[in-house]
């Protein structure tokens, strides 16, 4: 919930003026909902939602369908932000039916888990994050596997300026990738894994060099286009 429509007018035309298409490498943009239209019809870059409702339609006030965003060219959403999980307690049954709904509607999605401060200093990280990959996500059917992403995102390195270490990144990201593959075989190796957790233009080179991280989920460092930019270039 950052950034007003002047602002955001102006970080567009900063990207705009420095943007430098790379094949190599995606870049997509997740903004607020009052943004979304305006954003996808300016812009070629990738355009996602925050947040999405599982049901079609019906008097949900305040909440947006896929089919809404479909129809404004919106291109995929987040799915299980830790803010979602922990701040409007969605559980992992309405995450689910996120998730079947994104893949009713062939509509692509980043699915986020990740622990909190507790459990890391317990050392049931490992546990975890497969418990909430096991009751939301690894129900997918291979046929849908395309529109997934997952993000990594350790709670207690969310906007505090920690940051999980390379070995502690290294060890999620190939136990995620192990339980992919322990599902989906050789497909599971196709699913982008990112790291989310106070990345900056600091650290990103030597997170984004770790074996099994594919990019980035960027909070904070993204609200301006030129370290958002920078961060891309560090990929």
């Amino acid at each position: 919930m950052n950034l007003s429509a002047d602002e955001v007018q102006d970080w567009l035309t900063q990207f705009q003026a420095d943007f430098c298409e790379n094949d190599l490498v995606e870049l997509r943009l997740y903004a607020p909902a009052l943004y979304l239209q305006w954003l996808s019809g300016k812009n070629t870059i990738h355009v996602g939602a925050q947040n999405v409702y599982p049901l079609e339609s019906g008097a949900f006030t305040g909440e947006i369908s896929i089919s809404q965003l479909q129809s404004i060219q919106a291109k995929s959403v987040l799915i299980g932000h830790s803010e979602r999980r922990s701040i409007f307690q969605e559980s992992d049954a309405f995450l689910k039916e996120k998730v079947d709904a994104c893949c009713q509607h062939n509509f692509s999605f980043i699915f986020c888990c990740g622990e909190d401060l507790n459990i890391r200093q317990n050392q049931g990280h490992l546990p975890f994050v497969e418990a909430q990959l096991n009751a939301s996500l690894l129900h997918l059917n291979k046929i849908h596997l395309s529109l997934l992403t997952i993000a990594y995102e350790p709670i207690w390195a969310i906007g505090t300026g920690e940051t999980a270490n390379t070995d502690q990144i290294n060890e999620v990201h190939a136990y995620i990738r192990k339980l992919l593959a322990q599902n989906y075989g050789d497909l599971g190796a196709q699913v982008p894994i990112l790291y989310g957790g106070s990345v900056n233009t600091n650290n990103a080179q030597s997170i984004f060099s770790c074996p099994d991280v594919d990019g980035g989920l960027i909070g904070g460092a993204s609200l301006k286009a030129s370290s958002f930019l920078e961060l891309a270039s560090s990929f």
